[in-house]
């Protein structure tokens, strides 16, 4: 039987016990009666009752079709009883993402749909105060709100109202601290700070979270390596430009723009090392 490499990651919020106690039991009464127990997640693994969370940090497990399949399904049909979070989920084979699932709540929950408008104004040129406002009303109705934190502190960041994002991005981060964005958002505030040893910790721990599927991933590690050039830490920054001169980026990933830069600076790094090849 054919197998894949996947990876699941992400947390889901359920708000209160007695929300969290029901999305628990039914997912054991489906795993049981609708899957047969074939899943890649066990509830004991992923459900917190301290925090009415289910959390994966990284799973990464070789898995048949139909165990991806019962698992997507599984998530899909939990995630509807979430109030903040999402997962994101891939299929590799040969290193080739082969499937990629992201699931989060999108239901009628007032905490819901505000940052689902929040994150949409975000996106629109000069609606920055608008954006503000619902991401703040979805943290108003629901106190764990991480990613509604780490928008506002993206428009915080985008308005230079810099020591509000660091406190966004950090809220965030208290909240999920397994979630690669709002690191990478704080180290952007850092960098604009001036900052660059706080913010080479950041994009370390973002690259951490996250993995070389994702866009981040590098971009992460490319803004890392321009850190320690700044730092004058120039053995760190050719380690950086050399895993991200070394990868094979598609037109379509953000990252292929940034290559010359980046051979560039991989360039300077080694000059200063005294190693020219």
């Amino acid at each position: 039987m054919m197998t894949f490499k996947t990876i699941f990651s992400g947390q889901l919020e359920f708000g209160n016990e007695r929300s969290f106690e029901r999305v628990q039991q039914m997912f054991e009464h489906r795993a049981e009666n609708y899957y047969r127990q074939v899943l890649l997640l066990k509830p004991e693994d992923i459900f917190n009752a301290e925090n009415h969370t289910l959390e994966i940090p990284r799973l990464i497990a070789m898995a048949t079709e139909k165990e991806w399949r019962n698992t997507i399904n599984m998530l899909e049909f939990i995630v509807q009883y979430a109030i903040a979070g999402d997962l994101s989920a891939w299929m590799v084979e040969e290193g080739r993402v082969i499937d990629h699932r992201h699931v989060e709540p999108k239901g009628d929950k007032a905490a819901v749909q505000a940052f689902l408008t929040g994150r949409e104004l975000v996106k629109e040129a000069g609606k920055e105060e608008e954006a503000m406002k619902a991401l703040s009303r979805a943290i108003d109705k629901f106190a764990r709100h991480a990613k509604a934190y780490e928008r506002r502190g993206f428009v915080n960041y985008q308005l230079r109202n810099f020591k509000d994002a660091l406190y966004d991005y950090s809220k965030s981060i208290d909240i999920n601290p397994d979630a690669a964005e709002p690191y990478f958002g704080r180290a952007i505030v850092r960098i604009a700070m001036e900052d660059d040893k706080g913010a080479a910790q950041d994009l370390e721990l973002a690259a951490k979270n996250s993995i070389p599927l994702q866009p981040m991933y590098w971009q992460a590690r490319r803004i890392k390596g321009e850190c320690h050039l700044r730092l004058g830490e120039f053995d760190k920054a050719a380690l950086e430009f050399k895993l991200f001169t070394r990868r094979n980026f598609s037109k379509e990933n953000p990252n292929f723009r940034w290559r010359k830069r980046a051979f560039f600076n991989y360039g300077r790094a080694l000059l200063e090392t005294g190693q020219y090849a």
